[in-house]
């Protein structure tokens, strides 16, 4: 008697258990339902509003664990609602299972509604995008994309299905081990090491590659044994060094002549998990001085491929700084002396950004995890918040908005033990508010501080920049109540106005276990950009 061979769904919930991928997020559609009907009792459906939220909410779920995280997208409109989010989560290198339902098998061929072109419209934004063949090959394409998103450099992966597939048959596919980490080559190690050793005055410029290859201790380690001072990459979705550290000397600027100008001092620029260089406005100007040599090494390819000058070497940072330590003597040059702390900020009314951002770094306890889309104040976030392991500091690589106050909910599910901070403009909160919903139905006591100066700062300092002048329209954003759309989505919150209440009422968001909103209206003067 034959026996009965398990449905698709039935194999596909068996392989997401396996893999430690029991929690999705998404938005249900008709196309989806078929799948998400009757989830067993250890798996947790996590809804949110709008897609995008969703999407930004798995990438913060799946830092939090360290595990690629799954997203359910309701077919071609839902993608596209989650596009902007895609690109964010693409540029940020984060391990993503991303499906969407398509329509059913049966009618494809006339383009019913609600069928798409799936795979066309991730593919830019994804690792690998892909509809299978036949119903029975969707488990095998799923434990494709979970170990092709692992895989360095790791990222999203798009699947498109059928809706009719989840009631096919299918063998189960073997679940096999497969590692993630690629090591540099050796001989380039040797070399960047001669490099590093003739060096008088050498610099590292960290990236998030540093934090996804889990060398913290390593790239810390390697910068004391060369003294080097440390710079992080301008545009980094991840903390690349502990920035209380006395090497550390602050954030890169964007522009090309200013981030030659401030490597000038050094002979030696050593580039760890990120680009060679992150730019924008364009301000150009050499890559470093004349007789600075340039070593890269980096997981991703393209990172090597596309830098304008240097040598490139690919590979996983961790293994590369801890060949490098093997490879290097101690220096006899002294260590350089650490920098002064700046001065506390005075209390003025209206509230400076300075003095938001100091007041919350005097406050935020041990283990805090930075959720961060302040945009125009993030020079100074950065001044005062300092992020002394790889999640103290998250943002998005791709300049857009909407990532993080979703990426914070994700965070809060994967480390209930830790307090996650969202830091994040007036005009940034818009783009995914109704992640507070979420926030609040799913108990994530995340503290919201929105920096609000009733407007577009960035653009104005952009405009200003540019010498614009003044007319242009659409930067001024008056007659927002943060505080009254923060209730109606079931969250606390409270406007502060005055620098006296400002401690208390951080305090108040910083010990609750509920989602809490601070609305601090700070000094409307546009911050100037350097240029």
């Amino acid at each position: 008697m034959a026996t009965e061979m398990p449905t698709v769904r039935e194999v596909t919930i068996d392989l997401l258990r396996e893999l430690g991928m029991t929690t999705i997020f998404g938005n249900p559609g008709s196309t989806e339902l078929p799948f998400l009907r009757d989830l067993p009792d250890d798996f947790r459906y996590v809804l949110a509003l709008q897609e995008a939220s969703a999407l930004s909410m798995a990438e913060g779920y799946a830092r939090g664990t360290g595990n690629a995280a799954l997203v359910n997208l309701h077919t071609a409109p839902g993608l596209g609602n989650a596009m902007g989010a895609l690109v964010t989560a693409y540029h940020n290198k984060t391990p993503l299972v991303v499906t969407a339902g398509q329509q059913h098998r049966g009618h494809l061929a006339l383009e019913p509604l609600l069928s798409g072109r799936l795979v066309e419209l991730a593919r830019p934004y994804v690792k690998r995008s892909h509809e299978p063949g036949s119903a029975g090959d969707v488990p095998h394409e799923l434990l494709r994309a979970y170990h092709t998103a692992r895989q360095q450099p790791s990222g999203p992966v798009f699947l498109s299905i059928p809706m009719d597939d989840w009631e096919a048959e299918a063998v189960p596919p073997e679940v096999r081990e497969v590692s993630y980490r690629t090591a540099p080559d050796p001989e380039a190690l040797r070399r960047a090491a001669g490099v590093l050793r003739a060096a008088r005055r050498p610099a590292i410029v960290a990236g998030p590659g540093v934090a996804r290859s889990g060398a913290f201790p390593g790239v810390a380690a390697l910068a004391e044994r060369l003294r080097a001072e440390v710079w992080q990459d301008g545009v980094a979705a991840l903390a690349g060094f502990p920035q209380s550290h006395p090497l550390f000397r602050g954030v890169l600027p964007l522009a090309q002549r200013l981030v030659a100008e401030t490597l000038a001092p050094y002979d030696a620029v050593l580039v760890l998990g990120a680009p060679a260089f992150t730019y924008y406005p364009y301000l150009p100007g050499p890559v470093v001085r004349e007789g600075t040599a340039l070593v890269q090494i980096t997981e991703d390819p393209e990172e090597a491929a596309r830098a304008p000058a240097g040598t490139g070497i690919v590979g996983d940072v961790g293994l590369a700084a801890g060949g490098l330590l093997e490879l290097l003597p101690e220096p006899e040059r002294p260590a350089p002396p650490a920098p002064k702390p700046p001065p506390a900020p005075e209390p003025s009314s209206p509230m400076s950004v300075d003095y938001v951002m100091h007041t919350l770094a005097g406050l935020l306890p041990e283990g805090a995890v930075i959720a961060d889309e302040s945009t125009s104040s993030k020079p100074v976030l950065y001044r005062r918040l300092r992020a002394d392991d790889p999640l103290g500091h998250l943002t998005s690589a791709a300049g857009g908005l909407g990532f993080a106050m979703p990426a914070a909910v994700g965070l809060g599910l994967a480390l209930p033990g830790r307090k996650v901070v969202c830091v994040i403009g007036d005009g940034s909160s818009m783009y995914s508010i109704q992640s507070l919903w979420t926030a609040a139905r799913y108990g994530v006591g995340v503290a919201v501080v929105v920096i609000n100066n009733r407007g577009y700062s960035i653009l104005k300092s952009f405009r200003d920049l540019m010498g614009l002048g003044p007319n242009i329209p659409g930067l001024e954003l008056p007659g927002i109540d943060m505080v009254q759309i923060a209730r109606g989505f079931g969250c606390r919150g409270e406007r502060v106005e005055e620098p006296e209440d400002l401690p208390a009422a951080l305090k108040r968001a910083l010990s609750s276990g509920e989602p809490y909103v601070v609305d601090a209206l700070v000094d409307t003067a546009v911050p100037r950009m350097a240029g």
